[in-house]
């Protein structure tokens, strides 16, 4: 091989070896410490109108948590490695799209919350988020502006905008995204 062969050749493999996407599969592992195994998620605090919600949100948290297999998921922090802890600051509906007559057939609810995972053993932070917020859109008849009149008229909204926040927050702090 001639010398500008072998210089194409080591800029070709150059180049291959440089020019990943950056995409990578979620979900391949955790980045937490190996000590972590047992992770105490206490209720979350709930500082909005909306009646139950921090129920529904933390029993979800913690499902979801134990669904991936790893962990040993308690209701307190009592003997955890580490501890899941939450705070719902607020819950909001704004009309997402409108008919020909401007009343809204789909509505968009934020749920803020303030979350934070902090490793017991070393009392270190590892994962926080002062103001997470999560999105759903749901479709709705009728003219709705509070959050409570929007969950007496779906009951199953809540429970899944309580599912999409858990699968978020716990794929954000597993999978370090």
């Amino acid at each position: 091989m001639t010398r500008r062969g072998f210089v194409q050749a080591a800029v070709l493999a150059l180049l291959c070896a440089t020019s990943a996407c950056g995409y990578s599969l979620a979900g391949r592992g955790s980045f937490l410490p190996p000590h972590i195994r047992v992770i105490g998620v206490p209720l979350f605090t709930n500082n909005t109108p909306v009646f139950d919600v921090e129920r529904r949100v933390t029993e979800r948290v913690r499902s979801e948590l134990a669904g991936r297999g790893r962990y040993t998921v308690e209701t307190d922090a009592q003997g955890a490695d580490a501890v899941l802890s939450g705070e719902i600051s607020s819950i909001r509906i704004d009309p997402a799209a409108v008919n020909q007559n401007q009343q809204a057939t789909r509505y968009l609810l934020v749920l803020t919350a303030k979350v934070e995972f902090r490793d017991v053993k070393n009392n270190k932070v590892i994962w926080s988020n002062p103001a997470m917020q999560f999105r759903e859109e749901y479709p709705i008849t009728g003219t709705v502006s509070d959050p409570n009149a929007f969950f007496g008229q779906d009951v199953n909204a809540l429970d899944r905008l309580a599912a999409e926040f858990a699968r978020t927050l716990v794929s954000a702090i597993l999978e370090a995204f």
